[in-house]
């Protein structure tokens, strides 16, 4: 590690010290280091198994089959996967009183494994370790609708009423949930260190939080392996990998 990033990581330690509210925004490099794909990296997985988009979704069962088979190809890539130093640390903001909750792009659940309740993880994207019925919103376990998937090779139906089954995710082309959108607002306003972290913060309407806590001013901190467009307004940037820049939190 440089001197330059050494400098910025002992910085926003100095800064996560001086926060009085610090609140987390994550994207997919918090979890590449658990060994979870991201979108954009050449050779990506999800290149191979992209996200059908829910119109497609709704309209085919054929798209529904589709869906279902990339589904479980990429639940194997990560299956294996467990929350890292990033996670851990993010946890221990939560633990210790300095955080509310933190907000996230990911859908795989590694934050709440890292101890974080349920409740303290504002999911703008969904979640992909479950799925609910479109219609009635029963939640249905994954193990469960694998199973009889490869069986019979047909689509999810509800137990419950009959209505299409889908992973817990927001998909292309589905409405924002609502209650998590309105969840995040208050969290982003309640900030006076708002902290980036593994997110390239290209995907909208989820990156203009940290736009609107910089606006209600609180300090900006992008973590992040790669430039983003909103570098010019951080009040500080630190290209690292996010475990290592956090690690003193972690342990």
């Amino acid at each position: 590690m440089d001197d330059e990033t050494q400098d910025a990581i002992e910085e926003l330690h100095a800064m996560l010290d001086r926060a009085r509210v610090i609140v987390p925004f994550t994207g997919a490099g918090i979890s590449t280091e658990s060994g979870v794909p991201d979108f954009r990296s050449p050779g990506s997985p999800w290149m191979r198994n992209k996200p059908i988009p829910f119109d497609a979704f709704l309209a085919s069962r054929e798209a529904r089959v589709e869906a279902w088979r990339r589904k479980f190809a990429m639940d194997d890539h990560y299956r294996d996967a467990r929350p890292n130093r990033g996670h851990r640390a993010l946890a221990t903001l939560v633990a210790e009183g300095r955080s509310p909750g933190v907000i996230t792009q990911n859908i795989d659940g590694l934050h709440q494994a890292s101890g974080i309740a349920g409740s303290g993880v504002i999911e703008l994207h969904g979640n992909g370790t479950y799925a609910t019925c479109l219609t009635c919103g029963w939640r249905h376990e994954l193990a469960a609708i694998r199973a009889q998937f490869e069986a019979s090779g047909e689509p999810a139906a509800c137990t419950m009423c009959g209505g299409i089954v889908k992973t817990a995710t927001i998909s292309f082309g589905q409405q924002m949930p609502q209650q998590p959108m309105l969840r995040a607002h208050e969290l982003t306003m309640s900030a006076d260190l708002y902290l980036v972290a593994g997110s390239s913060l290209v995907v909208f309407p989820a990156a203009t939080f940290p736009v609107i806590a910089k606006r209600n001013g609180a300090k900006l901190v992008i973590l992040n392996r790669e430039p983003t467009d909103l570098d010019a307004i951080a009040d500080l940037v630190v290209r690292s990998e996010i475990g290592p820049a956090l690690a003193r939190l972690a342990n």
